[in-house]
């Protein structure tokens, strides 16, 4: 047994069975040891933000992490955006990292680079397995900091010699942490404010987007307090049977014309909500001047049981209101519109369903409908770094592969990680993915206005337009192995998604909208 057998043994001791990988010379020893262990998957990704995309989504969906293995610096640099997202989904990954060998360090070789430093912004934890021996403890502690919680993703650099030195130092156990109820003192202050409160409102967040949080959730509106989510989740359930929140506004001035009034704020499984971007003369913190607030529980503490002994305590009904199952029943028709094609996801969304949510402008048109749609899982943009839809849908497929897994995408952001198609073909995956193809970075254009850049003129719209030369997404899927078809109508794309929620395997639409 070598340095890269006990990495190996030590992940899959501890349930982390699936590697997303785009690996370099530095990792040929991980790659060996794999046929050594095949209950470790090895998935190939052609871009390392495929693959900690795809981390991001088998961790989401499983909670459990991935791990991926990427190449030096230069690797873990490619995959950062999709970490970025990660960190901020507080998703578990361990990011195995391929370096020199530790005497070879000195000699500053091409590809050398400073990975500590590089890691440092999106990993939790980081630390080098110099020698063999240590490999297997190295691991277990990056397993056990993945956790948290609240988690995310950590860095276990693996220099070239501590992977192909034999030891005699087999798997090491690793400790999941549990996540604790915030105390009683916490949850009766918060009570006593919530009595006292005229306009309250409850953001939740993380885990308490959860489907049993969200049921705990229900009884406090049904109590009178109003429930808001996140703008952006890293897995809410949605559809018929569940509770679904409001959801806090995008824009910061729509979010505190939504909150006027509102004189308490109680955050559970999040923190202080704030604008994404600063524009001139707008503020960046999105709570009504005067309003107190309040931290039920924090990231790191069970939400679940925090909210039901909150909702105990205030002597809330015993379940609030659920969506109904309300699906359109009508085939749209006529033009493609974004509408449209969320009337017919809605219609044909089977059970379980999960969807990987990348279409900037157009995911709203999706979102409405599906509300009442056949219950399902929505994974978010929880970072702002688009190219994230079809990444995550790799990881849920391999994590869920009986359930049927939708990624929507919008034109620019499906060019950062296209490769993901390749990936879906290679791994038979059940996954349909839907790109909005207008063209046009249309949220920058929207953008660009409010920031009071002005319109845009002949020089700023070469970098806001994706039309010249028109991007045929059809050729580009079905050349990287993936059934593909443009849709142009409102039937044409009814006619497709349905077909594509009754067949197995990987499917791609073009939506012209």
């Amino acid at each position: 047994m070598n340095g890269a057998d006990a990495l190996i043994e030590t992940l899959v001791t501890n349930g982390v069975t699936a590697c997303f990988a785009n690996p370099g010379t530095s990792e040929m020893q991980f790659v060996a040891a794999l046929d050594r262990q095949p209950t470790m998957r090895p998935v190939l990704c052609l871009f390392e933000g495929v693959a900690t995309g795809a981390a991001d989504g088998y961790g989401r969906m499983a909670d459990i992490p991935a791990c991926t293995l990427l190449h030096l610096g230069p690797g873990y640099g490619n995959g950062l955006a999709n970490l970025h997202n990660a960190r901020r989904a507080y998703t578990p990954i361990v990011n195995v990292i391929g370096d020199h060998a530790t005497y070879h360090r000195q000699y500053d070789a091409p590809l050398n680079s400073d990975i500590p430093t590089l890691v440092r912004p999106n990993s939790i934890w980081q630390k080098s397995a110099d020698t063999a021996d240590t490999v297997a403890a190295t691991t277990a502690e990056a397993i056990t900091a993945s956790y948290g919680s609240p988690g995310g993703p950590v860095s276990l650099i693996l220099p070239a010699d501590a992977a192909w030195t034999e030891t005699k130092i087999g798997p090491a156990k690793a400790e999941v942490p549990t996540r604790a109820a915030p105390s009683g003192d916490t949850v009766d202050a918060v009570a006593k404010s919530l009595r006292a409160a005229k306009k309250p409102v409850l953001l939740i967040g993380g885990q308490a987007c959860r489907e049993a949080a969200l049921a705990q959730a229900s009884r406090l509106q049904a109590h009178g307090i109003r429930v808001l989510a996140d703008t952006f989740v890293s897995r809410q359930a949605r559809g018929a049977g569940v509770f679904v929140p409001g959801r806090m506004q995008y824009f910061g001035e729509a979010a505190l014309a939504d909150l006027e009034g509102v004189d308490l704020m109680v955050y559970a499984g999040t923190t202080m909500p704030v604008a994404f971007f600063a524009y001139p003369d707008r503020p960046s913190v999105l709570v009504p001047e005067g309003c107190e607030t309040l931290t039920l529980c924090t990231r790191s503490e069970d939400a679940a049981i925090g909210l039901q002994v909150l909702a105990d305590a205030l002597g809330a009904p015993e379940s609030g209101k659920v969506q109904p199952l309300r699906r359109p029943e009508a085939a749209p028709t006529g033009g493609l519109t974004p509408q449209a094609c969320g009337q017919s996801i809605a219609r044909h969304l089977p059970e379980g369903a999960i969807i990987c949510d990348d279409a900037v402008t157009s995911g709203g048109a999706v979102a409405v409908p599906c509300l009442t749609a056949a219950p399902h899982e929505v994974l978010a943009l929880t970072g702002g770094a688009i190219g994230i839809a079809m990444p995550l849908a790799i990881g849920a497929a391999v994590a869920r592969p009986d359930q049927k897994v939708v990624a929507l995408s919008g034109d620019g952001a499906g060019m950062y990680t296209v490769q993901s198609l390749w990936t879906m073909a290679r791994e038979n995956l059940d996954v349909t993915v839907v790109v909005f193809a207008n063209h046009s970075y249309r949220i920058l254009n929207i953008e660009m206005g409010r920031t009071g850049s002005g319109n845009p003129g002949p020089s700023a719209s070469k970098l806001l337009d994706l039309g010249d030369p028109r991007i045929d997404w059809v050729s580009m899927a079905k050349g990287m192995g993936v059934d593909a078809v443009r849709c142009e109508t409102a039937e044409q794309f009814e006619a497709a998604f349905a077909r594509a929620m009754t067949e197995p395997g990987p499917k791609f639409i073009e939506a012209a909208i």
